[in-house]
């Protein structure tokens, strides 16, 4: 059984409801288990725990969420000065509004997570353009929904969000389930 852990942060809900998502489309793959924690309740032992990581946080200045940066820098720095998360799966999404149609930096916000995974020593899992839903939310480097109109008015994230959210989540368990017992390294 493959065991997936999706750590966020939310600020208007939009990012829990793109995390439970995911969680919807891992859990659709047989053999898998899924648990949500918000970046504050993650543990160390969670994160041993678990064949893959999944990251989500909502987009704040071209940046990542303060709590999630708290969960890589006090959590996944003891896997990485120990090699220890080499050779999980790691994926990432966000939420965001601001101006311009990407959500005002989006694409920095998954990049810098994907850069901590990959610090980590994680095989990354991208989203591919084919991806239902990708053509209005997704990025090469994971899903990503807005959650406001082009006045910043909250409106929840897309349905073509939700589309994106739940195809991720079956990819991250598919190859989490193939690497699951497979020794990467060593």
């Amino acid at each position: 059984m493959a065991w997936i852990l999706i750590v966020y942060a939310t600020d208007y809900g939009n990012t829990r409801k793109m995390a439970e998502t995911v969680a919807d489309g891992a859990r659709s793959v047989a053999g898998t288990e899924v648990v949500l924690k918000t970046a504050e309740e993650a543990t160390a032992e969670d994160l041993q725990a678990a064949d893959a990581l999944i990251l989500g946080s909502p987009v704040h200045m071209g940046s990542m969420d303060w709590r999630v940066k708290k969960f890589i820098d006090k959590v996944c720095s003891q896997f990485w000065m120990k090699n220890t998360a080499v050779g999980k799966v790691g994926a990432v999404f966000a939420t965001g509004s601001g101006y311009g149609n990407v959500g005002s930096g989006a694409e920095l916000a998954l990049l810098s997570m994907l850069n901590n995974l990959a610090d980590l020593g994680m095989i990354l899992i991208p989203l591919p353009k084919d991806t239902e839903g990708y053509a209005k939310s997704g990025l090469q480097w994971g899903a990503y929904a807005r959650s406001a109109g082009e006045n910043l008015e909250q409106t929840g994230v897309s349905d073509e969000g939700l589309v994106a959210a739940r195809r991720h989540g079956v990819h991250v368990a598919r190859a989490a389930a193939v690497l699951k017992g497979k020794t990467i390294f060593g």
